[in-house]
């Protein structure tokens, strides 16, 4: 597709999207798991923060927090128990609905004839296994980068590098839609154009400082944005 915006124009092969606070619903239950599941250890996380530290990988996240309290990074054993915890409080809470507007989103973006990529920080697999029973026939396993892929994480450009590399395609070929600022920071840096939907409590300028080009109230929006440039083809 030929994608235009404030006379900013690319053809598009692919669209990138991440999966929490993007296709489902999911941060709320990830912000309460992360700042309760904390407390055993006697580390601390307010929900609002867990929103700030949205896409990095687990390991990446504990390590914040316990080079915070410990003064050092967690071994792979605590690591391993402290994710297990977080994990727990997470699946006892009701299950995450799909984002309002992420089908409408895909289905505009398969319209383009663009590829369909999954990038998401996450290694929850009951959230992986859920994305062929809401949005069937959209995501391919081959086109996925998790958190399970990558060493490093966002906002290192390592996922959505890992992401265009699986497309066979290169940044200026692609499109990200990202909510979470560390996300946003990750696609800028593999110098793809951003689309943030902010469907968090955090405020649009951290977005923007991050370096979306759009941000958008949600996806919704995403999805008429898309839908505009399905029209003008």
């Amino acid at each position: 597709m030929i994608f235009e915006f404030n006379n900013f124009e690319l053809k598009v092969r692919a669209v990138l999207f991440d999966m929490d606070g993007v296709l489902f619903d999911s941060m709320p239950n990830h912000a309460y798991a992360w700042s309760h599941a904390m407390t055993q250890f006697g580390l601390e996380m307010t929900a609002y923060e867990a929103y700030l530290h949205e896409g990095r990988t687990g390991s990446g996240t504990i390590n914040i927090l316990t080079q915070r309290y410990w003064g050092r990074d967690a071994t792979e054993e605590e690591i391993e128990c402290i994710y297990a915890a977080k994990s727990e409080v997470f699946n006892t809470l009701p299950e995450p609905m799909p984002m309002p507007g992420a089908f409408e989103a895909l289905t505009a973006a398969k319209e383009l004839g663009c590829m369909i990529v999954l990038v998401t920080g996450s290694a929850q697999t009951s959230l992986l296994e859920r994305l062929e029973e809401h949005y069937p026939g959209f995501f391919r396993e081959d086109l996925m980068v998790t958190g399970f892929d990558v060493k490093r994480g966002k906002p290192d450009p390592e996922p959505y590098l890992m992401g265009l590399q699986k497309a066979s395609i290169k940044a200026e070929e692609a499109i990200v839609v990202e909510n979470a600022p560390l996300g946003v920071e990750a696609a800028h840096k593999a110098g793809i154009f951003t689309i943030a939907a902010n469907t968090g409590p955090l405020e649009d300028h951290l977005l923007k400082d991050a370096g979306a080009n759009i941000v958008l109230p949600g996806m919704m929006e995403v999805a008429c944005l898309l839908r505009g440039s399905i029209n003008e083809k």
